[in-house]
């Protein structure tokens, strides 16, 4: 929350009405320690009665863009016409030496787990998800809005409601699906919040918690979605700890073995 600090001391500096009428709106959020908060407890101070509204709305997650490219197509980083003469692994080789030179996160998913990937973030578009800090985890949430899966961190939810902006967007393209058997991703983050490494370590649960043949894994996210009152932090962070993601992290490609 450290990190934060000055973004809410900014708030109720700059308007301090806006910040009163944020707090009052979704009730006070109880300061316990980091995984020890009520799941149940935080839908109903995030939730607006007006209408009926999925989590991730409730959540004030819109996948704004900020400062990321509009309608990042596959196009714009890739020859798609040309590859489609070279086989799979040719492709994959492509990929992967186009971005290890760059500061970013970027894969090559196979067909088949792209689509069951795929089929459960139509069911469950939103989850939450735990990054490894120096002392204890940082939430963030993930919304996908397509093909394209944006987070944002828990506090940044908190503190700025509906205009919490993106800090990471994971960009997948299915165009090679059905021909080559692949899915390509690559990602763009907001520096100031993310590095590598760091957004490393989410796109990885990303595969981790939607591309899992275990059930009880998978179960997490479905009871994020559709059984909120039921859902607890520590689960997650159990899991993240069992797969062994948990653990120092280290820059470098997003895994598409997890």
């Amino acid at each position: 929350y450290g990190k934060y600090r000055h973004k809410i001391q900014e708030l109720r500096r700059s308007s301090p009405d806006v910040f009163e009428s944020r707090m009052e709106k979704r009730s006070e959020v109880k300061k316990q320690p980091v995984g020890y908060s009520s799941q149940g407890e935080f839908v109903r101070c995030m939730e607006e009665k007006a209408r009926p509204i999925s989590f991730a709305e409730s959540l004030g997650i819109k996948t704004s863009k900020g400062g990321f490219t509009k309608d990042k197509t596959l196009d714009s980083i890739l020859n798609v016409e040309m590859v489609k003469e070279k086989s799979a692994e040719e492709i994959k080789q492509i990929w992967n030496q186009y971005f290890s030179a760059k500061d970013t996160v970027y894969a090559v998913i196979p067909a088949e787990k792209f689509d069951l990937m795929w089929k459960r973030s139509q069911k469950c578009p939103s989850f939450l998800y735990a990054l490894p800090r120096k002392e204890g985890y940082e939430f963030f949430v993930g919304q996908w809005s397509g093909t394209e899966l944006h987070f944002t961190s828990l506090i940044n939810v908190q503190t700025q409601g509906e205009n919490a902006a993106s800090q990471l967007v994971l960009y997948h393209y299915p165009e090679l699906q059905k021909e080559k058997g692949i899915v390509l991703m690559t990602a763009e983050m907001d520096s100031k919040f993310l590095v590598v490494h760091e957004a490393q370590c989410l796109a990885n649960q990303v595969q981790l918690f939607y591309a899992t043949d275990r059930s009880e894994t998978y179960g997490l996210v479905e009871t994020f979605n559709h059984r909120p009152n039921e859902f607890k932090y520590m689960s997650v962070i159990a899991e993240l700890e069992q797969s062994g993601l948990g653990r120092e992290l280290r820059p470098g490609q997003a895994s598409d073995k997890s």
